[in-house]
């Protein structure tokens, strides 16, 4: 059982690890779309990871959303990461569960599911230093613009962040708050090549070739160094 779960492990890791747009859903921010049809959207852009984030649904009704999700990442053979919520990861069969720095402690979350992808989120060096010394599988770092995605009272930490904090840690990261097209480029001369973002799809008049366009930039500045 425990080969079984580190060989589900790797998998995951080595799928992550390829990844380059990293959409995290808002069904307050998707113009009246539900999730589902935002999901479609990314899928049909070709997004290889999703983390399913609604603040406002109760635990019954993200559960039930979560299983869809499962169901359409699947097929799509496409990651799938849960916001806060590692019961409903693991309920779900996701690949993985998103926390903060209030939510359940990375140690916790690393005992009760092994098997999972844990990503942290971090806005600052020592935050960052932390989840790597407690083994997080990938941090996040922000927000590195104005957002209003979240209602935290934070300043933005500037594409500067991610110049200080990426060359001191050795695990995957990815970068958030506020980018969007007119600003990716800012993050990806920071040295960033994972990208996650809200608005900048949810809100997308067409999802598909908001996702195509913004992979194509990342890809792009990842060919040409």
């Amino acid at each position: 059982m425990k080969n079984e779960k580190s060989k589900i492990k790797n998998l995951r890791l080595n799928a992550f690890e390829k990844i380059d747009l990293y959409p995290v859903t808002d069904q307050s921010l998707s113009m009246g779309r539900s999730d589902l049809e935002v999901l479609d959207g990314l899928i049909a852009g070709g997004a290889r990871i999703v983390q399913l984030r609604e603040k406002h649904l109760s635990k019954k009704d993200f559960y039930q959303m979560a299983l869809a999700f499962r169901e359409k990442t699947t097929k799509a053979g496409m990651l799938l990461i849960i916001n806060d919520h590692l019961d409903i990861a693991l309920a779900c069969g996701a690949d993985g569960v998103h926390l903060g720095q209030d939510d359940l402690p990375l140690y916790v979350a690393r005992k009760l599911a092994p098997e999972l992808l844990i990503g942290i989120s971090t806005h600052n060096l020592d935050e960052a230093l932390l989840a790597q010394e407690q083994e997080a599988d990938y941090i996040n770092i922000g927000p590195i613009f104005a957002t209003r995605t979240k209602e935290v009272s934070m300043e933005p930490l500037g594409p500067g962040a991610i110049k200080k904090i990426a060359p001191q840690i050795n695990i995957p990261f990815t970068v958030m708050g506020g980018i969007n097209s007119s600003n990716i480029d800012q993050v990806l001369l920071a040295g960033a090549r994972r990208i996650a973002v809200v608005s900048a799809v949810t809100k997308a008049e067409n999802i598909e070739q908001a996702v195509r366009d913004l992979r194509k930039t990342i890809n792009q500045t990842e060919s040409f160094g």
